[in-house]
């Protein structure tokens, strides 16, 4: 399958707890823990997961879902008419992830769907979204990863403060999922006006909590998740977690590049699909948003060898 196998993130994640353990009790939440707070006690987080024709990373990134230090979550995976075996693979995968509940029954926490024809990423995610039972709202592609303690972190982050809507910084990995040595951040609050601006999460990065704003849906289906950003923005800012906490796989690693996966039509759509905006103001928006995004590569996108 190529990337990290089943046993790399077995080390992983116990390499990351026994490093980790005194510096977690004293930064995130020690404190609460001491007294029986249990982390996993702050609600189901539903994380949907599509793909298309991606099994060679099928495995590397469910497992990064598997090896989550927090363990209250369900997988929705959404197989869109993929040609290849991403389904057999899942499968194997939904066994592996299989956990005993309080009650001493073995309980699934991945669902894999498949649809019967090409239905695009926007009604794929809002049927996942239909389907999810969390109260927190995450989002992973196949073909990108989590770092073992992203749930955990961002949780306590958002619960900490009495955030609805958050994102974290990530960096870049290349098709071998060697490290590009690029580390993506953004602003500290993102408003709706600021949003409008520029797409500023990474959409492996973005988690809501849909018990204080519901489940927001897209409302076209001829748009990416930028308007999904937009449409939970205009309900509350986003707020930035000052930590790398996933990997996105991308083929490019230049600005020139790393711009144009702002696609221009969808920010032309979603400005005026979500945002209700004429033609010529969409438009306007729309170039706009590209100087933005050049504004926020020269000061939120670092050259990081780490």
């Amino acid at each position: 399958m190529g990337g990290i196998e089943r046993k790399d993130y077995k080390f992983l994640k116990r390499d990351y707890l026994l490093r980790n353990m005194v510096e977690n009790k004293n930064n995130m939440g020690g404190a609460d823990m001491a007294h029986g707070e249990n982390v996993n006690d702050f609600g189901l987080v539903s994380i949907i997961m599509l793909s298309k024709n991606h099994a060679q990373y099928v495995g590397e990134s469910v497992r990064s879902v598997i090896a989550q230090t927090y363990t209250n979550w369900e997988l929705l995976f959404l197989d869109d008419n993929s040609k290849d075996n991403s389904i057999t693979l899942m499968m194997d995968l939904k066994d592996e992830a299989r956990i005993k509940n309080e009650d001493g029954i073995v309980a699934d926490r991945i669902k894999v769907s498949k649809t019967v024809s090409d239905r695009g990423s926007v009604i794929n995610r809002n049927s996942s979204l239909k389907e999810s039972r969390g109260r927190w709202i995450a989002f992973l592609n196949v073909g990108d990863v989590w770092a073992p303690d992203k749930l955990e972190r961002q949780i306590r982050f958002m619960k900490e403060n009495g955030y609805a809507f958050s994102y974290h910084q990530y960096r870049l990995m290349d098709s071998d999922s060697k490290d590009r040595g690029f580390l993506i951040s953004g602003k500290t609050r993102v408003t709706h006006s600021d949003m409008v601006k520029c797409c500023w999460p990474g959409y492996l990065t973005v988690m809501y909590d849909a018990a204080k704003i519901g489940k927001v849906k897209e409302r076209s289906s001829w748009t990416n998740d930028y308007a999904l950003w937009l449409c939970i923005s205009d309900k509350t800012d986003l707020y930035l977690l000052p930590e790398s906490l996933a990997t996105i796989r991308t083929k490019w690693n230049k600005l020139g590049n790393i711009l144009l996966t702002n696609n221009t039509k969808w920010r032309y759509d979603a400005y005026r699909m979500e945002e209700d905006l004429g033609r010529f103001t969409s438009f306007f928006y729309t170039i706009r948003n590209g100087w933005y995004g050049i504004v926020k590569w020269l000061n939120y996108v670092k050259k990081d060898n780490k």
